[in-house]
């Protein structure tokens, strides 16, 4: 391990919904000179997993433990809805909780260091959930876990906001009103922008810093300037299976994914591309090419703070993880807990999606399913599950003390989870957890482990063989342990039984392997049964879930799932 002369700066950034292949270095088209740098000088995971969502990552970012036991067990839009089964329940607060301490807490009051987020929070509405109650010493969020990328704000007939899609903001212990963002906002710019003044900022007075930079981009509302989205005019014309045809080379030449895996097949509710109308082809490729557009100035602007850190000659002291929050969006479930209206009546009334207008301030437009299946291949499925799709996310990692002179440029496929941050950056910033008790209350001990070890070339991988983890949101089961992963989804989005995958011979989870190696799933199963009881997981049940469908005026069909109480 490095020993470097003074304590080493940490910047986490994170961004929402990004796909597994989005990114140049691991196989995607989309232009990110910047991300590509910090991958070749520094190293890109390809096994590392996250929580199905935005929230619970977030949790398990910040405490080093399972969502279940950081507050977000159940995101609280979904929890929110049901009080019957989740009200007063330890874990499901939807707020990261006080069973924890929070990793700039650890290291403001154990190490010193200064301490500033820049980004979405979703973590707590309530000002005594806010950052700033939090261990964060400079803050401006966006507090719930969406919003317009421009200045557009929606209000209902009486002048108040409409509760989709609220500007709720705070700026350190302040609210800051959507109304006073500048009329030339745009989200991953002024993100950027109040990161970089952070890192200058006088509060911090010479010490280290630990700052979190996370992005609402690439979430939807697809919202970007003209000028970046017609750079990819043209770009997405073959469609999907096209697109992940493409990626799926890219990433096997660029050693992301093994030459010959089988992917996932493509799993559709919607009509296949070669089913589009020539108007539906056009405006897919649209919504597309605004999506990466987004990507792009994402990018961007990660150069701008990079490039800044080298000015300030903190570069090569600042240790700079990126990742994403979880796998590609490719449904809506996340928005409908939270209003309601209904989405289609919501967008009709508010937005404005004709053709042209798309990707501008009061456009609203979002992929679907087959988009964000070639952005997550060759994992299965999406956003929202507990197969590798959602769970399996980008991470690029820049620390040339721990990289320069063992790993740099290497793409490793050791298994990993958000978990393993905070110990990992406690060891290199020379700062304890504070065990079981934090400031007089009992805290939780992190789940996670230190990559330290790994990344210097001391040990031969983060976790060892025996290591289980799990996995669980909307009712949605896995649990992992070595190479296998028992796999339950409830009907009617599975086949409502624990299925078994190798995941390391089939990370596409094609292969089911349940009946052919049944003391492996016996043993999951009850790994399973005792993470449960660990985490206080709330199991939802079999049968939990039914589908709704919803005709909109165009006589689309879409489905959401609602809780069958």
């Amino acid at each position: 391990m490095p020993s470097p002369t003074k304590k080493p700066n940490f910047l986490i950034i994170v961004a929402d919904d990004l796909g597994f292949t989005d990114l140049s270095p691991f196989g995607g088209e989309i232009h990110t000179p910047n991300l590509k740098k910090l991958a070749e000088r520094g190293v890109r995971l390809t096994d590392f997993h996250t929580a199905s969502a935005c929230s619970p990552t977030r949790s398990m970012l910040l405490s080093g433990t399972d969502n279940h036991i950081a507050g977000l067990g159940q995101m609280a839009e979904f929890a929110s809805r049901h009080p019957e089964r989740f009200a007063g329940k330890k874990g499901y607060e939807g707020y990261l909780n006080d069973r924890v301490v929070a990793l700039p807490e650890i290291l403001r009051d154990f190490g010193g260091y200064y301490t500033f987020i820049s980004g979405k929070w979703h973590l707590g509405l309530l000002p005594e959930y806010w950052p700033v109650k939090r261990g964060f010493e400079k803050s401006f969020t966006l507090l719930p876990g969406a919003g317009n990328h421009f200045k557009y704000i929606t209000k209902d007939e009486n002048g108040e906001y409409v509760k989709f899609l609220p500007p709720l903001f705070a700026e350190d212990d302040k609210r800051f009103p959507g109304e006073d963002l500048p009329e030339d906002f745009y989200s991953t710019d002024y993100f950027t922008n109040k990161g970089i003044e952070y890192i200058d900022h006088e509060t911090r007075a010479g010490r280290p810093f630990f700052g979190l930079l996370t992005y609402t981009a690439p979430h939807w509302p697809y919202q970007a300037p003209e000028d970046r989205i017609a750079k990819y005019k043209g770009k997405y014309d073959g469609g999907p299976e096209e697109l992940r045809r493409q990626r799926l080379a890219s990433a096997a030449k660029a050693g992301i994914i093994p030459e010959g895996v089988v992917p996932h097949p493509i799993k559709t509710i919607r009509k296949r591309w070669t089913e589009l109308t020539d108007h539906e082809r056009k405006v897919e490729s649209r919504i597309m090419e605004t999506y990466a557009a987004m990507v792009e100035i994402l990018d961007e602007n990660i150069g701008k703070v990079v490039d800044h850190l080298e000015e300030t000659g903190e570069l090569d002291n600042t240790f700079i993880l990126f990742m994403s929050d979880n796998g590609a969006e490719g449904m809506l479930m996340e928005a409908l807990p939270l209003t309601a209206l209904r989405i289609n009546t919501f967008i009709d009334k508010y937005y404005n999606n004709e053709f042209n207008n798309i990707g501008k301030k009061d456009s609203f437009v979002f992929y679907g399913d087959q988009w964000a299946q070639a952005a997550t291949s060759p994992h299965s499925m999406y956003k929202m599950w507990s197969t590798e799709g959602a769970i399996v996310c980008p991470l690029i990692l820049h620390y040339p003390p721990l990289l320069e002179n063992t790993n740099s440029g290497k793409v490793l496929d050791t298994f990993t989870t958000v978990m393993d941050i905070l110990p990992t950056v406690l060891e290199l910033a020379d700062v304890k957890h504070p065990g079981n008790t934090y400031k007089g209350r009992e805290v939780a001990i992190p789940r996670g482990s230190s990559w330290v070890g790994y990344l210097a070339n001391q040990k031969e991988r983060v976790h060892s063989e025996d290591t289980v983890t799990g996995w669980e949101l909307f009712g949605q089961q896995a649990i992992r342990k070595g190479s296998y992963k028992a796999l339950y989804i409830p009907a009617p989005f599975g086949p409502e039984k624990w299925q078994l995958f190798n995941i390391k011979e089939d990370p596409g989870e094609t292969k089911d392997l349940a009946e052919l190696e049944k003391a492996v799933l016996e043993e999951l199963i009850n790994l399973w049964a005792v993470y449960a009881s660990e985490t206080g997981l709330i199991e939802l049940g079999s049968g939990l879930f039914e589908k709704e469908k919803i005709e909109g005026e165009d006589n689309e069909v879409i489905y959401r799932t609602i809780l069958d109480s």
